[in-house]
């Protein structure tokens, strides 16, 4: 949220500077993000004084170009070559001179510099109004008054604002600084806990009054609830133009564009007060009247943004007697606006119900400055106050007429809430004792109202205004906030209990896996688990199990993901698209599904690999990233997890053009693989992207939360044996692994396979697999006799269940 500091002191004079004041916010809760500042002409004039134009003669190789001799004040006057029409000797004329810095229409800077124009020297340049951002004429140059002396600054000749600009990060309970008079409230408590008094000025009402009766619109509202309260003016005989400068400058300096006088009149009061206005144009009300109320779904409405919208049956419009002209606080019509050839209005000030805006205005993806404000609460009480306050600025800037009584349906009450404020609260909550009449002094600058005060507490009424402050705690905060958190007095002890926690907590086995991938080369990611809807129908029409936003952002994060595969690959995407090809990526995160009537969530850990392993260097030649590198990561993961005995499984899944499954004791930890390239063509990824998804859940269940067991380092040497076998194409290294151990369980230490040959020395639908064997006997030295034998025991098993023959 923008504050203009000018604006602000229109509200309370002070003299600080606005850093100074922009840390007093600060510590008041409106922290400011930073202070940027505006100048109502772009560079402020500097550089641009009056010039008095001495001499006007033709130039003598320009037929269009003039030769002048101007006074700026200096003691020698200046040669300028000038193109306008229509200048002369003896005007005054604001002048450019050398290093001046001006501006174009885009903003672009340039610098005047000492030239030659058609042979002739330059010294600086006589300026239109709108080289010098003054205006739009560029049909010659500016003619100034006579009586202005050469050399006088413009910047002094014109009415330049210089502004600083407050940008405040409003949280969402401040809805009570939502506008430069809410600010300018909670400065005065600030300062007075300073004791520094300054009074608060509100801008007069006082002489409101109706001119004439002539144009009157009744009112209608069908829910109370969605509407509490709906005030209305009607005014007549307005001429609609370009506001005056200074209304221009306010809204120019927190961001707003201009736009005629009346639109402009309903901002400035939107952004002074905090209550958003509309104004219809009184001539498009058919029926001359005014019905608050909701329409059946499927009505169409064309929107200011000439988008036409499908109403919902909640959403709250202001119709007239023949059609619907706005959504209520959220967006006005295209045909009930005010134009130019407006020339009365009627002018809407109402309270409309928060949580109904906030729908509506989610609903139909628009975020304005009046739903903003809407949506977290404004004060019902200032609306015909801010009805009258823009009412009597329309009469004074655009001439009209005050035409009928002001309406105002405001059928219940709003109350003010009691709260009881306990001293004990207060000093427990806050951990240091608050002088009572600090309290209460504080309570007085917030405009809370004492209304007892006994030994234990004290009885306090909150102004409609603070919607934030309901209960006990609510005060203490406001109470705190203005004493200030820097005055807190902290101990030099501090007491801690430490908490006692398992090592297979979840985060720590984290920890443990994320360093280990770091270690290698990994990258962690971290990923949205929203995602558009439909994006997930490629995995068996996952999206019909996925959880759906009830009220989403957008249509791109409607659904929370089903799985982790998406959004991986849109970081692979995003990093192919810059030239990032070699990725060694890992995320944790959750997936979320839908089991009948319940939600689920699981945790999870991805892995994506894709490009080559390694960059290249003059030492190592990188090699490409392939299934069996994966496969090597997963299975150091489940090492190092002590998850040992884990089965492999083929698995067949539309995420994986080739896959595995991993578990144990019959429970799945994950699988990995290459992803198909059905899915892979979706994200527009052209080389192989490898995969991995483990069940984070199932893995932490399964891990062994047991003592670490310790083994000490075998006494004699291990022997290694190896073999060249000959096998069928189709059979795989995993049964030859299971088929040695389930024939040696004591010996056998290790099986590996090191080398894989297909080629055209063997037999047709053959190839061979050298696979290495280690023994070792943990009580003696093995000897050959038992290492032969147990190695032929071996092949007569290869032989007789696989087929195999020795190389």
């Amino acid at each position: 949220m923008k504050i203009s500091y000018n604006w602000l002191k229109q509200f309370l004079q002070i003299d600080w500077n606005a850093q100074k004041t922009g840390e007093l916010l600060t510590d008041l809760g409106l922290e400011v993000e930073g202070i940027s500042s505006f100048e109502s002409v772009k560079g402020g004039l500097q550089g641009i004084v009056v010039g008095h134009v001495l001499t006007c003669d033709k130039h003598p190789n320009a037929d269009r170009l003039k030769l002048t001799t101007v006074d700026v004040g200096d003691k020698t006057p200046l040669q300028i070559v000038c193109g306008a029409p229509n200048v002369a000797a003896g005007q005054k004329v604001p002048v450019a001179t050398i290093g001046t810095t001006l501006y174009t229409k885009e903003g672009e800077a340039w610098k005047i510099k000492k030239g030659k124009i058609r042979g002739e020297e330059s010294q600086g340049m006589i300026c239109a109004e709108d080289e010098l951002g003054l205006g739009e004429s560029h049909d010659g140059i500016m003619v100034l008054s006579d009586t202005l002396k050469p050399g006088t600054s413009c910047s002094k000749v014109f009415e330049i604002e210089n502004d600083e600009v407050f940008e405040i990060g409003l949280t969402p309970n401040r809805a009570d600084a939502m506008s430069h008079f809410g600010v300018a409230r909670d400065l005065k408590a600030g300062l007075e806990q300073l004791e520094i008094q300054k009074e608060l000025v509100t801008p007069s009402t006082s002489n409101f009054s109706i001119d004439n009766r002539s144009l009157k619109i009744d009112v209608e509202v069908d829910d109370i609830q969605l509407a509490p309260r709906y005030c209305g003016v009607t005014i007549s005989n307005i001429i609609v133009q370009q506001s005056p400068d200074w209304l221009k400058n306010r809204l120019k300096a927190i961001g707003l564009s201009p736009i005629n006088n009346i639109v402009d009149i309903t901002n400035y009061v939107l952004h002074e007060l905090g209550q958003p206005l509309h104004a219809f144009d009184a001539a498009k009300i058919k029926g001359g009247k005014i019905e608050v109320k909701t329409l059946p779904t499927g009505t169409k409405f064309r929107t200011l943004d000439d988008v036409e919208r499908e109403l919902h049956e909640e959403d709250l419009m202001i119709c007239d007697a023949e059609k619907p002209m706005c959504i209520a606080g959220v967006f006005g019509g295209v045909y009930s606006g005010v134009t130019e050839h407006t020339s009365s209005i009627f002018l809407e000030s109402a309270y409309f119900d928060s949580v109904s805006i906030r729908k509506t205005a989610k609903r139909h993806g628009l975020n304005t400055d009046a739903s903003f404000r809407f949506e977290r609460g404004i004060d019902i009480n200032i609306t015909e106050y801010a009805l009258k306050r823009a009412a009597l600025l329309i009469r004074e800037i655009a001439g009209g007429e005050i035409s009928s009584e002001v309406v105002d349906l405001y059928p219940k009450k709003a109350q003010e809430r009691q709260v009881f404020l306990t001293f004990d609260k207060i000093n427990s909550l806050i951990g240091q004792e608050i002088p009572r009449d600090t309290i209460k002094s504080i309570l007085a600058s917030l405009e809370i109202k004492v209304n007892n005060v006994t030994e234990s507490g004290l009885g306090l009424t909150i102004p409609t205004y603070r919607v934030d402050v309901e209960r006990e705690v609510d005060v203490i905060e406001e109470i705190l906030r203005v004493f200030g958190y820097n005055n807190i007095d902290y101990k030099e002890k501090l007491t801690a209990s430490i908490a006692q926690t398992s090592k297979f907590e979840s985060y720590r086995i984290q920890d443990i896996v994320g360093n280990m991938l770091a270690a290698q080369g990994f990258y962690e990611i971290m990923t949205n688990s929203l995602v558009a809807a439909g994006t997930q129908n490629v995995l068996e029409n996952l999206d019909k199990k996925a959880v759906k936003m009830l009220n989403p952002l957008s249509s791109d994060l409607s659904v929370l993901r089903t799985s982790m595969l998406f959004s991986g690959l849109q970081t692979v995407s995003y990093n192919n698209n810059r030239q990032k090809a070699d990725l060694k990526l890992f995320e944790f995160g959750k997936t979320y599904h839908k089991n009948g009537k319940k939600n689920l969530e699981r945790q999870h850990l991805s892995i994506f690999v894709s490009g080559n392993r390694s960059e290249n260097s003059w030492a190592l030649t990188s090699k490409k990233t392939d299934f069996f590198f994966l496969k090597g990561i997963v299975e150091t993961i489940f090492t190092r997890l002590g998850l040992k005995d884990v089965d492999t499984k083929p698995y067949s899944d539309a995420s994986y053009s080739e896959g595995l499954s991993c578990s144990l004791n019959g429970k799945e930890l994950g699988t990995y693989g290459l992803v198909s390239k059905t899915i892979l063509k979706e994200f527009d990824l052209k080389q192989d992207v490898f995969y991995a998804d483990f069940d984070w859940d199932a893995i932490l269940e399964s891990i062994n939360t047991g003592n670490m067991l310790f083994r000490e380092i075998p006494k004699f040497p291990e022997v290694t044996r190896d073999f060249a076998l000959q096998l069928d194409e189709g059979t795989t290294f995993q049964q030859v692994y299971d088929l040695a151990w389930s024939t040696e369980k004591n010996l056998l230490k290790n099986v590996n396979l090191f080398d894989v040959y297909k080629g055209n020395k063997l037999p047709e639908g053959k190839k061979s697999y050298a696979v290495s064997f280690t023994l070792l006997d943990e009580k003696k030295t093995l000897t050959d006799k038992q290492i032969d034998k147990l190695m032929s025991k071996l092949l007569s098993r290869y032989e007789k269940e696989l087929g195999a023959e020795l190389r």
